[in-house]
């Protein structure tokens, strides 16, 4: 079978399964658990706790230890062990331990997925900077089906969305001890010493102006990402209590104008090339934050009716603030660092973006939201809201361009001109 299908058939399932509960987890916790608003600020930081630590030791074993096809197999059979217990969880206290466990097993096949597909096509000589971005779009591809899937089957609120997101991480699991091998960097070469095999010399990036800044930044921007995730299809759900909205099909079928964001996400991945070659990774990444601006600032004045058109356009704008920093940071990191801390350095970027970013904006959010733009009879302020967050990110677009400062090397000059 080609290499570049059975990776877009690794990256199809691979957010199959975050794309079939994500978006509606919070229907479930609301409309099927009737739990608490309080309780359910704290379901979305395990997202970020998980982030902190899980992707950069796993990033450190696949370096050292195991074949990372084979870790990325392991971790995705136990999600699915434990997305299919959720639904049997009756408290919240303990849903939110087994939500984070499952984080846990998840967060780190983000970027193990990312190791094996540069594996794979670098081992038959394909151009990564090339060739991936188009593979890479089979992911959003897949998160798209999972949110069309389970919102027209009505299982927004259901415990099946965990039944099939459960289903397909098992299927994943198995198909990835079929896919290339993906040996450790040391057992290649032989290179075992004490400091390298706890994973350090990876963190020595942080020594490295251009990485620091790089790094400060992907928690920013994770930050922006998370508040999206959590906020985007209740904020359309609440458009369900007013009179004037609640009959509307945006109103009745959020998770598939939501998914109007990932069908973005496929154009954008594709237009990388383009961008890179014409702007530069800089300025890609500046692109992605101004992207950000404009989805909170389109979000603070639309509405279902004649504002419909702002809440769509605010869902494409989402693929050029979601993928041009996501994929041209993977790109970044691994034609900056050397091929022997690629795994931990890529690791050390998703917990900077779904790890700190994550749990800082879920945290941080939610007490703005209680404290400035929540009224007396509990309902929500979104205009100021998302007015709060618009700004947030122009805030990050102004400062960045002023203290990121690199000079390309060879390689990222070589990936740009061929991309």
């Amino acid at each position: 079978m080609n290499i570049k299908f059975r990776l877009i058939l690794m990256n199809f399932m691979q957010f199959f399964i975050w794309g079939a509960w994500l978006l509606t987890i919070g229907a479930y916790w609301f409309q099927n658990k009737h739990w608490s608003g309080a309780q359910f600020g704290v379901i979305f930081s395990t997202m970020g706790i998980a982030s902190i630590f899980m992707p950069t030791i796993t990033g450190i074993i696949a370096d050292r230890l195991i074949n990372a096809e084979k870790l990325y197999g392991i971790m995705h059979i136990c999600g699915a062990c434990v997305l299919f217990c959720l639904p049997m969880v009756q408290d919240p206290g303990t849903f939110f331990w087994v939500i984070l466990l499952n984080m846990a097993f998840y967060m780190p096949t983000l970027s193990l997925s990312i190791t094996v597909a540069y594996s794979a096509l670098k081992n038959q000589n394909i151009d990564v900077v090339k060739e991936y971005p188009p593979i890479r779009t089979w992911g959003t591809v897949g998160f798209i089906v999972a949110l069309w899937v389970v919102s027209l089957t009505h299982n927004e609120t259901s415990a099946n969305q965990f039944y099939i997101a459960s289903f397909i991480s098992l299927i994943l699991g198995l198909y990835s001890f079929t896919l290339p091998k993906c040996r450790p960097f040391a057992v290649r070469t032989g290179n075992k010493s004490f400091y390298t095999l706890l994973g350090l010399d990876a963190f020595a990036l942080f020594k490295q102006s251009k990485f620091a800044i790089f790094f400060a930044f992907s928690l920013l921007l994770g930050a922006a990402l998370q508040l999206t995730n959590a906020y985007g299809d209740t904020y359309l759900h609440d458009f369900a209590t007013m009179p004037q909205y609640k009959d509307l099909k945006v109103v009745q079928y959020p998770a598939i104008i939501m998914s109007i964001s990932q069908i973005s996400e496929t154009l954008f991945i594709l237009a990388i090339p383009f961008f890179l070659r014409k702007f530069g990774i800089k300025y890609v990444m500046l692109f992605s934050m101004l992207a950000w601006v404009l989805r909170f600032g389109l979000f603070a004045f639309g509405n279902p009716a004649d504002g419909l058109w702002m809440i769509i356009l605010s869902c494409i704008v989402y693929g050029m603030a979601f993928d041009f920093f996501n994929i041209s940071g993977s790109l970044f990191v691994e034609t900056q660092a050397s091929p022997e801390i690629r795994g931990s350095a890529q690791g050390m970027f998703m917990m900077m973006v779904n790890g700190f970013g994550a749990f800082f904006g879920s945290n941080i959010s939610g007490w703005l939201i209680d404290k400035y733009f929540t009224l007396p009879d509990q309902t929500k302020n979104w205009t100021g809201i998302w007015l709060c967050f618009a700004g947030y990110a122009l805030v990050i677009a102004i400062i960045f361009p002023f203290v990121f400062r690199y000079k390309h090397n060879k390689a990222l000059e070589h990936a740009i001109q061929h991309a």
